[in-house]
């Protein structure tokens, strides 16, 4: 077998004047990914080197390079690291975090299918690892097993993030289909709109958490495009119809992932990681993460859980020391005088237990009376019915209610039934009738600024629902469920409907078809028109030649299809020779563009052109064979 890394132009050379390249690790087809010393930090590194094609391409450099910065700005301990991109020579590159190991695909096709504990522990740092990407901003779109790095030591970290964006957008590899991405796990609205946002990765994610649970991707196919559109219109199947023992926890979790409604799904993957969480603590599925090492072993990881311990019983008891005291020596005439006295005492007992009931009943109910009821009652009414009863009426402030009309009360306080004191006084709260806010005028606002004029209109964000739109730019709110500008109960939902942008429109062929036609075509499919005409000696006057941009290209609604329309052939001026020498009529013919077809029609005369045929100063086409005769 030949050594391709001896072979490679790339080894042994100093990248940027820093890198010092050391053998080729992997080669796929848009990059190739090598093993290199920073010279300046003396660190080992990755260097990703993308593809020449690639590189050729203005477009996915400038893109490469934005979102790789965007990628170096994620800092989690389980996101491979990003630390300079760069180009050299043609050379585009990214430089990583060097991680020893070996990819998720490696694990799984090793062992096969994970246990649900060690799916769990994968699925854990994955999850925590787009989690972090999402709170920053960032989409990965290309969420496999590949792209899932695992250390012999049991790490788990997710690269390449950022990299499916700015491949997706070059002219070398985006413009061959309508999604980017693999195809045993693109999302749905990939395949139908070719668009991804961070919903997109948590379907992703599903499907890898299904293929770690079976050990086999969900759908097969006889082409990527067919395994894509099986995501469109098939829904994944629960793993444990494909392998027993797996919780239904497990089933539904991937269920609610892998939805094709996007809105059904966690709203991103810190959402679901915290669903992995809490069923991985339920279930106690606390397992270590699977590793490839010399002898295949997995050494756990061991996880420590503190609890609290409360003891409980009965105390010992201390023993009461029990002392007898002397006890008096009672005379008989002690005994006479405490008998007397007996009758007194008792009497006294008997007023002074009377007036304490008159004076606990006092306290406890004879000052104090029941507040009336003048719940829906008019403020005249009610401040009559309370004074009445030796309540002392006011009137607070008015309150919303649903149920009692404006000007009436709605409240009073304390409650109606309830005892106060005679005098008291009892504060009524008038009806304002309904509480009622408007739908705040949120059209054009980005989602974020759109909650916070909800929230403060005292109404409830009920999420947001994407539509395409050619009027409002991509991320801002179009309208809203209710409408804006009409009257809610407090804390009433409202649903944004967000721009997706303008809806993708192939480009339709149309060469050869009428002007008018044509534009009709486009314009029904939303498309503006302009039309520019173009001399053609191939095309009829007034048919369509091509298309700018050309037919099979993936435009928007709203933009504009500039249509080329046959003028016909380009027409000149034929010289008029007649009457000229021969040799200078030819010499002139020719000069114009034309091609001379001499023929003498008598053998004696002065050889002068005495018939042109198209005639001089007629129109012809550039090329076009003119007869002249001469004698």
């Amino acid at each position: 077998m030949v050594d391709t890394t001896l072979s490679d132009p790339l080894v042994d050379r100093l990248l940027d004047g820093r890198y010092a390249v050391e053998q080729r690790l992997a080669h796929g087809g848009m990059s190739t990914v090598y093993l290199a010393t920073d010279t300046r930090l003396g660190r080992r590194v990755a260097v990703k080197v993308m593809q020449p094609a690639l590189a050729e391409d203005p477009d996915f450099v400038a893109r490469f390079n934005r979102e790789a910065r965007a990628a170096a700005r994620l800092s989690h301990p389980d996101v491979v690291a990003v630390y300079d991109q760069g180009a050299d020579d043609g050379h585009v590159f990214l430089v990583m975090e060097y991680v020893p190991g070996s990819t998720l695909r490696d694990v799984i096709r090793e062992k096969g299918r994970l246990s649900p504990g060690e799916t769990v522990a994968v699925m854990d740092h994955v999850l925590a690892a787009l989690g972090a990407a999402h709170a920053a901003g960032l989409v990965h779109r290309d969420v496999k097993p590949e792209n899932v790095l695992v250390t012999p030591d049991g790490r788990v970290k997710v690269t390449d993030f950022g990299l499916a964006r700015a491949v997706a957008g070059s002219s070398v590899t985006g413009d061959s289909g309508m999604m980017f991405g693999t195809a045993s796990y693109v999302a749905p609205e990939q395949v139908s709109g070719g668009v991804a946002d961070v919903r997109s990765d948590v379907y992703s994610a599903g499907v890898v958490l299904f293929e770690l649970l079976t050990g086999v991707v969900p759908f097969t196919g006889d082409s990527p495009v067919a395994v894509a559109y099986r995501h469109l219109n098939e829904d994944i199947p629960a793993p444990s119809t494909f392998v027993g023992g797996i919780p239904a926890e497990l089933d539904a979790l991937v269920a609610a992932a892998t939805s094709r409604d996007a809105t059904q799904r966690p709203v991103d993957a810190r959402a679901m990681h915290a669903r992995l969480i809490e069923l991985r603590d339920r279930l106690g599925l606390h397992d270590a993460v699977p590793t490839l090492d010399g002898d295949q072993a997995t050494q756990a990881i061991p996880r420590i859980v503190a609890q609290g311990a409360s003891v409980t019983g009965p105390l010992p008891l201390a023993d009461a020391a029990l002392e007898t005291s002397a006890l008096p020596v009672v005379t008989a005439a002690g005994a006479e005088q405490r008998r007397r006295r007996w009758p007194i005492l008792v009497a006294l007992l008997a007023v002074l237990a009377l007036l304490a009931g008159f004076g606990g009943w006092y306290l406890a109910v004879g000052r104090y009376a029941q507040v009336p009821t003048v719940i829906t009652k008019s403020r005249a009414d009610a401040i009559r019915i309370l004074e009445r009863a030796g309540f002392h009426p006011t009137v607070g402030s008015a309150v919303f209610s649903e149920e009692i009309h404006k000007g009436l009360v709605a409240q009073e306080s304390p409650g109606p039934g309830s005892h106060a004191r005679k005098g008291a006084t009892i504060t009524l709260h008038l009806s304002k009738g309904p509480e009622r806010h408007a739908v705040p005028d949120v059209k054009n606002k980005t989602v974020k600024a759109a909650i916070d004029a909800l929230v403060a209109a005292h109404l409830t964000y009920a999420g947001k629902q994407p539509e395409w739109s050619t009027t409002i730019d991509k991320g801002r709110v179009i309208r809203t469920t209710p409408d804006i500008g009409t009257a809610q109960p407090r804390d009433t939902g409202v649903t944004l409907i967000v721009s997706k942008g303008p809806k993708p429109v192939v480009v339709p062929d149309v060469s050869g078809e009428d002007a008018d036609q044509a534009a009709g075509e486009l314009q029904a499919l939303g498309l503006l028109t302009t039309t520019k005409g173009q001399f053609n000696d191939k095309v009829e006057p007034g048919k369509v030649i091509t298309t700018s941009p050309l037919a099979g290209f993936r435009a928007h609604q709203g933009d504009t299809i500039v249509l080329l329309v046959s003028k016909g052939p380009h027409l000149f001026k034929v010289p008029d020779v007649t009457g000229k020498p021969i040799d200078d009529a030819i010499k002139i013919i020719n000069r114009a563009g034309f091609h001379a077809d001499a023929k003498q029609i008598f053998p004696f005369g002065p050889n002068k052109v005495v018939r042109e045929n198209p005639g001089g100063n007629s129109m012809q086409p550039k090329g076009t064979t003119i007869e002249l005769d001469y004698y």
